[in-house]
């Protein structure tokens, strides 16, 4: 098929909510989210460390390979999006879209009703990497470039990241609920947008700002006040709302929450969530490219942000894809030493265990982290302890498990003076490593799959070859791009950098990002030139001999930093014990900084209601 059917010119927006940003999230969002006016309902149950998490689970009989929390939402709500005409389109599907279809279509009928159910596949690329590899697709990894046949880690899943035009399809052929497997997280909002207004593939502006508005849903209540590092400005400290945007037919939107929910919408909520885990501002997707730059937040009333100018292009000719490498099992230990002399005993610790663990024998990798937070002097004994963290990776679970476990215990036990350990002893668990890697869309077939048994491919958007990542060099720094000029060198106090700005931090495609926003424009002209990227590497020290990118969003008044390979493998590594950089951006926070008193003062307040730019 090609461009969904035409609708009428000048629909009124389409009201797109969220009730989910992982599997693990509320499950009365879904009922929460259909307490107000509501078109369209989705669910991004697929962030990249879930796939293989899912397929671990099924190896056990544990899962049946998809979001069952997906089937227990519908069981709650169906009914009423079917009474009320809202569709529903989650990428719930995991491993296995067909069995979860087969599934809700089961609990529909018990329920009394018979929703039109499609679902989308060809995502999974599982069975045919050993082709892919024999006709010179390397599936080289997309920072380190090391060839996949060359990493000795087998993979167990293997997922092309899909768009939103078979979810555009599926809602006009008439679906009630489309079931997706391995789509983005923007195209959940992307396709319903597209649908809705009638555009077309090459409306590249319009489905830049679905885009948008997508990627500030995609993770739930992230966008209406959780995880957001300004604590003061949440009033409403009720679990925070799910967040909807009210997308119109030029791309703009609105994002708010229903009414009555907790948490906040405002400017600074709305820019956390689009700096989380983007790279560059050119932010690709299989159906356009939206550039980040040139997005305006501006407060538009009581929990409702505007989202405007979004500019797009053509997508890249390649798509993302995520490979789960079967990394063997892990197995952690953490060492509580007390009082005095902590060094000394890590040390002693830490030269014992290399002994006995016989690293490259049956232990592939090993890792030591000593956490200190003890003080001179403590006036508890809770505060005189430090935690030696000891994660060990490798291919044979009873050695990964019991004996490396028996190893420490035994060492522990004799060795260390008032040394104890945190927990009884675990078994080993199996260690994922993601693999970000792309292939040329061309290759990749997304298939729609109707209720009356029918089936079609969908056509994919032509792309264009995508622009080699610029170096890590610093950049020449353009115009401010406003009045406000960094004030120089007066009266400076030290505060740490979370007085002045905010900052959001996550992995995506293995490296990390943390963007930093500054509340208001003065302040932004100093973060833009005491930000450098030397600047952060001494801010940042785990930063220091990676790859490190500076982009400037002067529309968000912020700077993002990508970090390349700062979690060596992504999620699930052994090396980071936040493998996912979540707390990254706070620690930033809390590093201290020289600020100008009079630009720290004002920087202290909130954004205005509307930023000029």
């Amino acid at each position: 098929m090609g461009d969904v059917a035409r609708r009428p010119p000048a629909r009124r927006p389409v009201r797109i909510g969220n009730c989910a940003g992982t599997p693990d999230d509320r499950l009365s969002a879904a009922r929460e989210m259909l307490e107000g006016p509501l078109d369209v309902l989705t669910g991004d149950y697929l962030p990249e460390s879930t796939t293989p998490s899912l397929w671990s689970s099924r190896r056990k009989g544990l899962s049946p390979g998809y979001a069952a929390t997906f089937l227990r939402q519908m069981e709650d709500v169906l009914g009423s999006c079917l009474d009320r005409g809202v569709k529903v389109v989650a990428n719930a599907g995991g491993l296995d879209p067909a069995g979860l279809a087969v599934q809700l279509e089961a609990l529909a009928r018990s329920l009394g009703f018979r929703p039109q159910i499609a679902y989308l596949s060809g995502d999974d690329l599982l069975a045919r990497i050993p082709g892919l590899l024999a006709s010179g697709h390397a599936l080289a990894h997309s920072y380190t470039g090391l060839a996949l046949d060359e990493a000795g880690l087998p993979p167990a899943t293997a997922h092309a990241d899909l768009g939103g035009w078979g979810i555009a399809e599926a809602l006009s052929a008439g679906a009630d609920v489309v079931v997706c497997s391995r789509v983005t997280g923007a195209s959940l909002v992307m396709g319903p947008a597209a649908w809705w207004h009638s555009w077309k593939r090459d409306d590249w502006d319009e489905l830049a700002g679905a885009v948008v508005a997508g990627h500030v849903l995609k993770d739930g209540s992230q966008a209406t006040g959780g995880n957001y590092c300004f604590l003061d400005e949440i009033t409403d400290r009720r679990p925070p709302g799910f967040p909807l945007a009210e997308i119109a037919a030029d791309g703009s939107s609105v994002i708010t929450k229903q009414a009555g929910t907790g948490g906040s919408v405002s400017v600074g909520t709305v820019t956390a969530q689009l700096l989380h885990r983007v790279h560059e501002p050119a932010y690709a997707t299989p159906d356009v490219t939206a550039r980040f730059d040139s997005v305006r937040p501006e407060q538009d009333g009581p929990s409702r942000v505007s989202l405007t100018g979004a500019v797009g292009s053509p997508p890249p000719d390649e798509l993302g894809v995520g490979l789960g490498m079967r990394g063997g099992w892990r197995n952690t230990v953490t060492l509580v030493f007390t009082g005095l002399d902590i060094e000394q005993k890590a040390a002693h610790a830490r030269e014992l265990l290399s002994a006995h663990l016989g690293e490259g024998e049956w232990c592939e990798e090993v890792d030591m982290r000593l956490s200190r937070a003890q003080r001179p002097d403590a006036p508890s004994h809770d505060e005189a302890t430090a935690q030696l963290r000891i994660t060990v990776r490798g291919q044979d679970e009873r050695k990964v498990g019991a004996d490396f476990t028996r190893t420490v215990r035994e060492l522990a036990q004799g060795v260390f003076t008032g040394c104890h350990t945190t927990a009884p002893a675990s078994d080993a668990t199996p260690c994922a490593v993601f693999w970000p890697t792309s292939l040329p869309t061309r290759l990749v077939r997304q298939k729609l799959h109707l209720w009356n048994g029918t089936a079609h491919e969908v056509a994919p958007t032509p792309g264009r070859p995508a622009t080699p990542r610029p170096g890590p060099e610093v950049p020449r720094l353009p115009r401010p791009h406003s009045q406000w000029r960094y004030p120089g060198p007066r009266h400076t106090v030290a505060a740490p950098l979370g007085r002045l700005c905010g900052a959001r931090s996550g992995v995506r495609a293995g490296s990390a990002n943390i963007g930093v926003w500054a509340r208001t424009e003065r302040a932004y002209a100093w973060l833009r030139r005491e930000l450098t990227l030397g600047r952060l590497l001494q801010l940042l020290p785990e930063a220091e001999g990676l790859d490190v990118y500076r982009y400037e969003l002067p529309k968000l008044c912020a700077l993002n930093f990508v970090i390349a390979g700062l979690p060596v493998s992504g999620s699930g590594v052994i090396s980071r014990p936040d493998a996912e950089a979540k707390g990254l951006g706070e620690y930033l926070r809390s590093r201290m900084v020289l600020v100008p008193a009079e630009v720290l003062e004002q920087g202290r307040r909130p954004a205005p209601a509307a930023r000029a730019v």
